[in-house]
């Protein structure tokens, strides 16, 4: 067997191979070259350099694995890795210690101007009370994600006599408060009590622009924030304009939309105090030498008949396991995701029921894919392999139970979820094997289609409803493919089902919430 080891990975990382393959080190190659190259090797490593593109992957006769030595895989296409039965690894701790580091570095720099300061003593300048600075002693460092890298900062800015206030749904608050730290339930409380505030999340539907013009302006004046995670997380040009007009009094920025920074980056021109660095978070000595360790680690096991602890994606279930209940798949994926859009708050407990011939059979590929559906909201990478891990490390509960009670499905799966502010039920059935139906939503029966957009909308039970939420669409070009709309009769309440044709915009969600007898209004977004 052969290994192809390319941009620049420390050459330790060969010696795990020793007796496993042959490895070859070689420069980074161009799309064309790689797809010429790939077709002799068992297994390739890269950094972020290389793009592993369908074009190469189509080559890939022999690839069994690709490694990537670091936490994103952003430059491989997983779809296609996936398609071909080829494993996907990555690193997901081996630059935990760095990019926090970095964060805590950046934070201080902004803090006491130190960048500009350097450069003006260079000039030969003597400005020692242009550049007064601010203490973070006493402070309160937010911080959204409390995942490793976040945790590490916590636990640095504490040591340094800050106060540190969490939001993070997929974190309990038992946890939060056991670290000593305060524990954030919404967003809204979160953004007007920080002097500085971090981002360590990924970039999903649900945090991109996580910060933006509205949520700016709901900050502290004076904020100073740091992104040492994904790019578009902040909205650059949002973010220039509040350093502009004062609301927020610096940032420090290590990720960017567009890599490498494109001229026409708006924070370039920000006439403001901020600091903008390469994407350094994971470039350090230590933290490349860790991530070519543990991902070279993984490829020799896989190479040996193993499995890899970070995979990305999985080739396959075991067919005996997932042959008896794969029409129920895509139903219990689109479950996970919609209850965990549906329901507000920290994640505490998950319970799944099956009924019907669903509690005859194994239905930990169901379980599986729940979970996959679940943590995607929230989580990049997750899949088949690691969603049960991924659940576990954020202390999330899950229970399954197989009931022998009568339903009118030939299979139901259940999911019920109970946070620290409310608990929502689901249920899922195959009306045929090819015609999957959302038909319960809390005490409402229904029968939704799990298509990409869906509008949900609980109201009175009363006249005009209907029309109102239908003409604000209609006014933001938002077509209707199918509407439904099941009543309460114990409380005289509705709730109306909408699947749209596109994703709606937060101000025309914020329209229909206004209507006069509209309780409120949640956009659920589903992967087909």
């Amino acid at each position: 067997m052969k290994v192809l080891i390319t941009d620049k990975i420390n050459e330790v990382a060969g010696k795990f191979f020793d007796g496993v393959a042959q490895v070859d080190f070689l420069p980074t190659m161009s799309e064309d070259e790689l797809a010429k190259k790939i077709t002799e090797y068992d297994a390739l490593m890269i950094r972020s350099q290389s793009k592993v593109t369908k074009k190469i992957l189509e080559n890939a006769t022999n690839l069994k694995i690709i490694g990537r030595a670091g936490v994103g895989v952003d430059n491989v296409d997983v779809d296609a890795a996936t398609e071909k039965g080829i494993i996907v690894v990555n690193s997901p701790e081996g630059n935990t210690t760095a990019a926090a580091e970095h964060t805590i570095a950046l934070m201080l720099a902004m803090a006491r101007h130190i960048p500009n300061a350097a450069i003006s003593t260079i000039q030969g300048k003597w400005e020692r009370s242009k550049f007064t600075g601010s203490e973070v002693f006493q402070k309160t460092l937010g911080i959204i994600g409390l995942g490793k890298i976040g945790a590490r900062v916590a636990k640095v800015a504490l040591s340094l006599g800050m106060k540190v206030l969490v939001y993070d749904p997929y974190t309990s608050k038992e946890y939060i408060e056991s670290i000593g730290c305060k524990y954030a339930a919404h967003l809204d409380d979160f953004w007007g009590e920080c002097d500085f505030i971090t981002v360590h999340v990924p970039k999903t539907r649900e945090t991109a622009y996580l910060i933006n013009k509205n949520t700016l302006n709901r900050m502290k004046k004076g904020v100073r924030l740091i992104n040492c995670a994904r790019g578009g997380i902040i909205d650059e040009t949002a973010l220039k304009e509040a350093i502009e007009e004062g609301q927020v009094a610096a940032a420090a920025i290590d990720v960017f939309e567009g890599e490498p920074i494109k001229p026409e980056n708006p924070l370039l021109a920000c006439k403001g105090d901020i600091i903008l660095t390469p994407h350094l978070g994971a470039s350090t000595e230590e933290a490349q030498l860790n991530v070519a360790i543990d991902v070279a680690e993984q490829i020799a096991e896989v190479l040996k008949g193993g499995s890899a602890k970070s995979a990305v994606n999985i080739p396959s279930l075991k067919q005996e396991k997932l042959e008896p209940v794969k029409n129920y798949m895509q139903i219990a994926e689109n479950l996970g995701t919609f209850i965990r859009q549906y329901t507000k708050g920290s994640a505490q407990n998950l319970e799944i029921t099956v009924n019907g011939f669903l509690s005859e059979l194994d239905i930990s590929p169901l379980k599986t894919a729940i979970l996959k559906g679940f943590l995607s909201t929230s989580f990049e990478g997750v899949n088949y392999v690691n969603a049960p891990y991924v659940a576990q490390s954020r202390g999330i509960s899950i229970t399954d139970i197989k009931s022998n009670e009568p339903c009118s499905y030939a299979g139901l799966l259940t999911l019920k979820l109970s946070t620290e502010q409310e608990t929502t039920i689901v249920s899922g059935a195959l009306i045929t094997d090819k015609m999957p139906r959302i038909v319960r939503i809390n005490e409402y029966t229904t029968s939704i289609e799990p298509s990409e957009n869906i509008l949900i909308v609980p109201h009175e039970n009363k006249p005009n409803m209907i029309a109102q939420v239908a003409t604000i669409l209609g006014s933001q070009n938002v077509n209707i493919s199918m509407m439904q709309v099941s009543d309460n009769k114990r409380t005289g309440e509705s709730i109306m089902i909408i699947n749209i044709d596109q994703a709606i915009e937060e101000q025309t969600n914020n329209k229909i919430k206004k209507i006069d007898g509209i309780h409120d209004s949640k956009y659920i977004s589903l992967t087909r």
